[in-house]
């Protein structure tokens, strides 16, 4: 029987995102103030490709002028981190020989992911939003790692944070795990059958 596919979120899933602490703490302000102050559709068109990385700082922070790219990148980049049980978790499903994807929002950045943390050791790039322009939870982002890996949708497993995420992902026939920490997660895997 051929193996299931598993079709993995990065940030806050896999990878620890300093979005929400690490880089308001680097421009001075709480959460509540990044968020009030940001263009909430630079973000999205950045992970589509849509904009440059020079037009997304140029935007993100609205009116209140243009956002420090150079910190702005450092400060991610310096905070980039597996997530505790998660790399233990990922060698285990390698030595299993699962096929593992990342299935992204995210902008060429994930670059900067896989220099710190060589996430290709277990898994490949393949679909990043920035490089198949589709964000989740459109159903197009789950719908063509299906097509072009040549599997149906029910053959894939779908993991991700966010619950909307994977109820698109359920949606369109996939077996969707929320992530809740890489025990469960293990936990749901094994119920699976994938461990």
């Amino acid at each position: 029987m051929k193996k299931k596919i598993l079709l993995l979120d990065v940030m806050s899933t896999l990878v620890y995102d300093p979005f929400f602490l690490d880089l308001p703490k680097a421009f001075g302000m709480s959460l509540q103030e990044l968020m009030k102050n940001k263009n909430r559709t630079a973000w999205p068109a950045f992970e589509r490709n849509e904009i440059t990385e020079q037009q997304f700082f140029a935007q993100y922070f609205g009116e209140a002028g243009p956002v420090d790219g150079k910190k702005m990148k450092d400060c991610m980049q310096s905070n980039y981190r597996y997530l505790e049980g998660i790399e233990a978790l990922l060698e285990e499903l390698k030595r299993r020989q699962i096929p593992m994807y990342a299935l992204s929002n995210y902008p060429h950045w994930y670059k900067m992911i896989e220099d710190k943390l060589s996430l290709s050791t277990y898994l490949e790039w393949e679909f990043v939003s920035c490089k198949t322009g589709v964000r989740k939870p459109d159903p197009r982002a789950y719908l063509y790692p299906a097509e072009v890996l040549g599997v149906a949708p029910e053959h894939c497993i779908f993991v991700d944070d966010m619950g909307k995420n994977c109820k698109a992902a359920a949606a369109v026939g996939m077996t969707a795990i929320q992530f809740e920490g890489a025990e469960h997660l293990r936990a749901s895997l094994i119920e699976q059958g994938v461990l």
